[in-house]
């Protein structure tokens, strides 16, 4: 089993891109695995994948206290697993005045061919893209 990770700086409090990471309503903005997301009464997110049209559901797990976010991820509810990972690092840590950090680290499944890893871990720098630019200037495409 592998990991990967994409890692990106946004021009935010960590506490904002922490906030925003742990909001179930913000996955269908930057998450390409949960367009369209419905979101039950007890947060868990039920999307479409962007690539496949396969549903996904995912309930997320945050820790505040050492800025880790679990995604838990599966085909069906009773079957989630925690397999995607957020990290958010203080800005002050980097001491450059650039903003928080922000880490997306993904563990490949041994179901996962190579294809379909190298999509996934690609898919993710694109995101925390969408992430980056949605914090820094506000922009929604789902309201535009």
């Amino acid at each position: 089993m592998s990991r990967g990770t994409a890692f990106i700086r946004v021009r935010r409090s960590e506490d904002e891109v922490f906030a925003f990471m742990a909001d179930p309503e913000q996955m269908s903005l930057w998450s390409f695995g949960t367009w369209r997301a419905e979101i039950d009464d007890t947060g868990l997110v039920r999307g479409t994948s962007i690539r496949d049209g396969a549903v996904i559901y995912v309930r997320i797990e945050a820790h505040p206290e050492q800025w880790l976010i679990d995604y838990h991820v599966g085909t069906a509810p009773d079957t989630l697993s925690p397999r995607v990972f957020a990290r958010v690092t203080p800005g002050d840590v980097f001491g450059d005045g650039l903003g928080a950090g922000l880490a997306l680290t993904a563990i490949r499944t041994a179901e996962m061919d190579d294809a379909r890893w190298d999509s996934l871990t690609a898919t993710h720098r694109v995101e925390l893209d969408i992430v980056k630019s949605a914090l820094e200037t506000g922009y929604d495409h789902r309201t535009a």
